[in-house]
């Protein structure tokens, strides 16, 4: 079956759909096809997925590959959770989006990448801090992964770019808009020049749950997590909490991540090694502090 077909099925099965995005992604992969499932389920809770289109599922499937095709048109990509470029990390994400639009171009190289995270509202210290860390890591080759988010994501980006490294932006909103708006130049540079993702349709608005979905992208796009800060209200990000582990290191504000079925390290070069709970597989992931 022909990639835009599949894309086109996919499109059609949640644009029209009431189930849960997360349920129609089960089916979809352990079919192995979007146009099976859309084509078998024909029954009444299809409900008005077809509505508009004379000709049916043949009318539907026509209308969203000309929608794709004009999204291409205009820079914005698609792939899906059945093709080879899809993340490999994401796959075992719980609740992962069945697909990632994107501006810019995907690379092997993001998958030993880091994501950068703080508050919106963080300190002059925090800020310094994150331009530390995400430009030590730009400078070791490692691609840095954040938000596009005002305080911490910003800060990491522009560190990563004055560098003269890779820096990916997975945002909460759909690649037609820009949060916040400030953010919009930064968002088309990185668009031109490195990576934009988002797994929301392009026209979305933010929303305070579609931020929450993407932290659990972003943590799930990168190898490892790394917290700039730890300031006042803010908690750490993540639409899975199971994923962290309750675990400080003396010292630092360095936590321990569950990433793939282990603990992860995540912590500043100077940290003292951590001790993993009972029961649990670790590694250490160092990330460059102040030099």
């Amino acid at each position: 079956m022909d990639r835009l077909t599949e894309h086109a099925a996919l499109l059609t099965l949640l644009r029209g759909r009431r189930r849960q995005w997360g349920l129609v992604a089960d089916e979809v992969e352990e079919t192995g096809s979007a146009l099976r499932v859309l084509e078998a389920d024909t029954n009444a809770d299809q409900g008005d997925l077809f509505a508009g289109f004379p000709d049916g599922m043949s009318g539907a499937l026509d209308a969203a590959r000309e929608t794709l095709l004009g999204w291409d048109a205009q820079g914005i990509h698609i792939v899906t959770l059945l093709d080879a470029d899809y993340p490999a990390q994401l796959l075992t994400v719980h609740q992962r989006p069945p697909f990632l639009f994107f501006r810019g171009s995907m690379s092997p190289d993001d998958a030993a990448g880091v994501a950068v995270v703080g508050t919106r509202a963080a300190s002059a210290e925090g800020l310094r801090r994150a331009e530390e860390i995400a430009a030590g890591l730009a400078r070791r080759g490692r691609v840095v992964v954040s938000g596009l988010a005002g305080g911490v994501d910003t800060a990491a980006h522009r560190a990563a770019l004055r560098e003269g490294g890779c820096t990916v932006a997975v945002i909460g909103t759909g690649l037609f808009k820009s949060y916040p708006k400030e953010n919009a130049p930064l968002q088309e540079k990185l668009a031109r020049e490195h990576l934009v993702l988002s797994q929301f349709w392009p026209e979305s608005p933010p929303t305070k749950t579609s931020f929450l979905m993407r932290n659990g992208v972003i943590s799930g796009y990168a190898a490892a997590t790394r917290f700039a800060t730890v300031e006042g209200r803010w908690r750490p990000r993540s639409a899975s909490p199971r994923r962290l582990l309750p675990v400080r290191v003396p010292g630092s504000a360095g936590l321990l991540y569950q990433l793939h079925g282990m603990a992860i390290g995540v912590l500043d070069e100077r940290d003292p090694e951590p001790t993993f709970p009972e029961g649990v597989g670790g590694a250490v992931v160092r990330c460059p502090g102040a030099e």
